[in-house]
């Protein structure tokens, strides 16, 4: 019982660590600009920008996907779309739409080279394609508003950063995706200092999400590009890397009110999506076990200790230690209320967060089991190879 005061203050001191930085971060992870075009009308004005889509085995997104980027306003753009490898008539669906609106052109894809991960090479594959220099790589399965390209573009202009990269609103429908997808907000806001990754240009300070990036042909190749991440299956955190050891700024905004994705649609897909990217985030070897300390002492022992004191009736407690698990409980909830309001998330989800993040945990060191015995992943169809 006299260990259980002192786990107390331990699990205050990690809880406040995420609620503090989610305070200051929800102040500077903002919009972007309005449109500068509004009230101008068409698609046919304003800055010229390539629409860059990799896709494979999409026929239930790209559609839906394109009809949005088409109904794009303030800007004149083309979209480009690279079947790569499809079996269930994405190419088919594409040439459809092309047929229909000359903006929109359909590559296929050149076979994987050894050494290199699917979307990466679609994605340098795109970038040869490109008509003009400015881009915005985007995921199928994101839905953009009319104003979202013109917003973006104007949030990497103000920003002064070389690659920009907006978080959608996630849409979930299943257990796994209700329960874990809101945690890409609580880590984001909850671990990084945005304001000092802005003036610091530290690789370790890079973030980004791979769903929707911004950049210009210039500053993409200075960077190398996709091709300095070839093996990766994570370009969320490994393209901004890459531009940063470049010398090059990068920066985030939120893209909620602009864009809108349903990343999956099972919880077995949610399992496998979140596995193939933890050992180049949080599940890599450097990274996991200072992870697990402060996920598991910030946001499961608190709420356990509160449990653990209300079951004994805090006997033996010293008041600080009631105070401080309390506290501590308190700060393990705030950040995902108050992400569930800016970002609407689900309540009912941010109430389960411990269990979130229990099952977050697992799925991370489940991945690093995976790796550390050479164990083989597989996602669209393609064996993909632990890095």
């Amino acid at each position: 019982m006299q260990t259980l005061p002192l786990l107390s203050a331990a699990a205050a001191a990690l809880a406040a660590i995420p609620a503090a930085l989610t305070v200051a971060n929800l102040r500077v992870f903002l919009p972007p600009p309005p449109d500068p075009s509004t009230g101008q009308g068409t698609s046919l004005a304003g800055p010229r920008v390539s629409v860059l889509v990799p896709a494979r085995n999409e026929a239930a997104a790209i559609g839906r996907c394109a009809e949005a980027v088409l109904a794009s306003r303030g800007v004149t753009l083309e979209l480009v779309v690279l079947d790569d490898g499809s079996t269930d008539g994405t190419d088919a669906i594409v040439e459809r739409v092309a047929a229909a609106d000359p903006r929109v052109r359909l590559v296929r894809g050149r076979p994987l080279p050894p050494g290199w991960c699917g979307k990466q090479h679609a994605c340098a594959q795109l970038a040869e394609a490109a008509a003009h220099d400015t881009w915005v790589f985007l995921d199928t399965d994101v839905s953009l508003s009319p104003d979202a390209v013109a917003r973006s573009l104007a949030f990497l202009d103000a920003s002064g950063a070389a690659l920009v990269s907006g978080f959608p609103r996630q849409i979930t429908g299943s257990f796994l995706e209700w329960l874990l997808l809101p945690l890409i907000h609580f880590v984001l806001l909850g671990f990084l200092p945005i304001a000092r990754s802005r003036s610091d240009r530290s690789p370790g300070l890079a973030a980004g999400c791979g769903q929707l990036f911004v950049t210009r042909r210039a500053d993409y190749a200075t960077a190398g590009g996709h091709a300095a991440i070839r093996a990766s299956l994570h370009d969320g955190i490994k393209l901004p890397r890459a531009y940063r050891r470049a010398g090059f700024r990068t920066d985030i905004f939120d893209a909620t009110g602009i864009a809108r994705c349903r990343m999956y649609t099972r919880s077995a897909d949610v399992w496998s999506g979140l596995s193939k990217n933890a050992t180049e985030g949080i599940g890599a070897p450097a990274t996991i076990l200072p992870f697990t300390l402060l996920l598991a002492g910030g946001q499961l022992l608190p709420p356990l200790l509160v449990a653990t004191g209300l079951a004994t009736g805090w006997r033996g407690w010293p008041s600080w230690a009631v105070a401080a698990s309390v506290l501590a409980t308190v700060a393990t909830f705030l950040p995902r209320l108050l992400e569930a309001v800016r970002f609407r998330h689900s309540v009912s989800s941010a109430c389960a967060h411990p269990l979130g993040i229990a099952v977050f945990l697992v799925i991370q060191w489940h991945a690093l089991a995976r790796r550390l015995l050479g164990l083989k992943t597989s996602w669209r169809g393609r064996s993909l190879t632990p890095q």
